[in-house]
């Protein structure tokens, strides 16, 4: 399936995200010109927040892809959203075409897909098995492209894989991808988050069409974390800006959230900062999301 051209006029996918990434490696400055980007200096979502307030399909007391662009343009004034596969209840286009249209409809952006089936390993020495993630990724990055989104990103795994294969998979992803107007991500998860320099080396290594996106909280210490970040900002397109356990007013005792913006923002990253964060209590999590939503925003206006 290839885009409509009207859908990459929309976007100008390929050399907008060239033209970022070209920027995320010169750092940027308070009297300086943020990038020309719709997406910089955007507080956004990864829907995974919502994952015990999100159903696939129509539940009481839940809400359904179709409604979070509308609740989360009117709640908590924000209109970027970074998918996870289990929010989708299909990859049937139609249905794929309504979400589009809601978030069209809310003026919010969907802007990646995590492709988080866990069953998947696109690493795996018997090339059955192989072969057949990589088909159903392949199949996720055409729902990524049917939705809009600009990014894809495979979900790493716990074990560090052969790197030979681990990079072939990559590539045969990016490539298909590119195809689609979809660029890949790398994201330090699974066997990536004790090592500050595992992001920019698979970058380096897959050497097309891929790009970092940065989580905060997917790091083992603090030490790794800061020096992760530090290598991994200037290649970002997005980032997941997670944060844990909250204090009333915002208070992040686990690890410092403003030093983990400072290390973006100083490495010329400008957005989306798309909040992970959880809490079962639904009201509760809205006015989690909106304090940290305020935070980045005051960092933004003023960084250090």
């Amino acid at each position: 399936m290839h885009r409509q051209p009207e859908q990459l006029d929309r976007r100008g996918f390929l050399a907008g995200s060239a033209a970022v990434a070209m920027a995320a490696t010169c750092p940027l400055y308070a009297d300086e010109k943020p990038a020309a980007d719709e997406l910089a200096l955007q507080v956004g979502i990864t829907t995974s927040s919502l994952s015990p307030h999100v159903a696939a399909r129509p539940a009481p007391g839940k809400i359904t892809l179709l409604e979070l662009p509308r609740m989360l343009r009117d709640e908590l004034d924000m209109r970027v959203i970074d998918l996870n596969t289990s929010t989708l209840a299909s990859s049937e286009p139609k249905y794929l075409d309504r979400v589009r249209e809601a978030a069209d409809k809310a003026g919010s952006m969907l802007t990646n897909l995590k492709m988080n089936q866990r069953n998947l390993d696109m690493n795996s020495t018997d090339d059955e098995v192989r072969r057949h993630a990589l088909k159903q990724y392949k199949h996720s990055i055409d729902t990524a492209s049917r939705l809009g989104c600009r990014w894809a990103r495979p979900l790493p795994q716990q074990p560090k894989p052969d790197m030979r294969i681990h990079v072939d998979s990559y590539r045969e992803l990016a490539e298909y991808a590119a195809e689609r107007d979809v660029q890949m991500l790398v994201e330090n998860y699974g066997w990536m988050s004790d090592d500050p320099e595992s992001v920019p080396r698979l970058i380096e290594a897959i050497d097309r069409n891929v790009a970092a996106s940065p989580d905060t909280g997917n790091w083992t210490t603090d030490e790794i974390r800061y020096a992760g970040l530090a290598k991994a900002f200037p290649l970002a397109v997005t980032c997941d800006f997670k944060a844990r356990q909250l204090g009333p007013e915002g208070q992040h005792p686990l690890y410092d959230l403003r030093r983990c913006f400072d290390v973006g923002w100083k490495a010329g990253f400008r957005g989306p900062w798309c909040l992970e964060h959880a809490n079962p209590d639904r009201k509760m999590l809205f006015r989690e999301l909106g304090l940290l939503r305020d935070k980045l925003r005051e960092w933004m206006s003023s960084p250090a």
